[in-house]
């Protein structure tokens, strides 16, 4: 085996040295980029909200945003009845200039609360990036991570190359068959479709809110809804012995 001396250093060596732990404390302090992720109904705007009102109760300043939520509100709104107001974002809202905006009206921002992140463009969550690095603002982003295609979302798959931390979401959503369920599978007549709009955002059956579809093609008024499934069933177009059942998702 042959020894490298200091001078032979291997170029390919993508190490750099860690700075001692007395160093560390002149490094700027950042904010964090946080992406909680999981299928429909699994409490991803529950668990935003609880995240918000925790903040709160410290004395932080936050700000709530959402993309497309399924009342149709700028709300952030969870299954079980809870909601929060919210600012609805554009495709071109620029998220700084919100922050801006506050701070103009001498009001702080500690951290950003984002409900529905999937639907942010790449460009949205490199700015989330930017103001967890030079401003400082937490920044706590919940969606779902795949399309009905089972695709990612494009801003998803931004977040998970940016983010500092990625969470699954713990509340397990269970397949029809029992086993854990991933895929959001949009059904039409008793079939899983694989072709179609991205983004179609749609509520319970139970909702009193009105339903919003956002399409960017027209679509005919065949009710549509949403069923989790595993792979094996999603794969498989299997959509169980009694579908649609009570409360699954539905698009009228």
């Amino acid at each position: 085996m042959t020894v490298l001396g200091d001078s032979e250093l291997d170029p390919t060596d993508a190490l750099s040295s860690v700075p001692a732990a007395g160093s560390r404390r002149g490094t700027p302090a950042v904010g964090r980029l946080k992406f909680c992720y999981g299928p429909m109904d699994c409490g991803k705007s529950t668990l935003a909200l609880q995240i918000d009102h925790n903040h709160a109760r410290q004395g932080r300043q936050g700000l709530l945003l959402v993309r497309h939520d399924r009342s149709g509100s700028a709300q952030i709104s969870s299954r079980i009845g809870i909601t929060r107001g919210a600012v609805e974002l554009a495709g071109d809202t620029d998220v700084r200039g919100l922050v801006r905006e506050m701070w103009s009206r001498g009001q702080h921002v500690d951290y950003l609360i984002v409900d529905e992140a999937q639907f942010l463009s790449p460009a949205q969550v490199e700015q989330l990036a930017e103001l967890a690095d030079d401003v400082q603002v937490d920044v706590y982003c919940f969606g779902i991570a795949t399309d009905f295609r089972s695709e990612l979302f494009p801003g998803a798959r931004r977040l998970f190359e940016l983010a500092d931390e990625l969470q699954p979401v713990q509340v397990e959503v269970l397949c029809w068959c029992g086993l854990p369920g991933r895929f959001n599978a949009r059904v039409r007549d008793g079939v899983v479709l694989r072709a179609g709009d991205t983004v179609v955002v749609a509520d319970t059956v139970t909702s009193s809110t009105p339903l919003v579809e956002v399409s960017t093609e027209a679509t005919d008024s065949t009710t549509v809804r949403y069923q989790v499934l595993c792979r094996l069933h999603y794969r498989r177009g299997d959509l169980g012995p009694s579908s649609p059942q009570e409360g699954q998702l539905r698009l009228t």
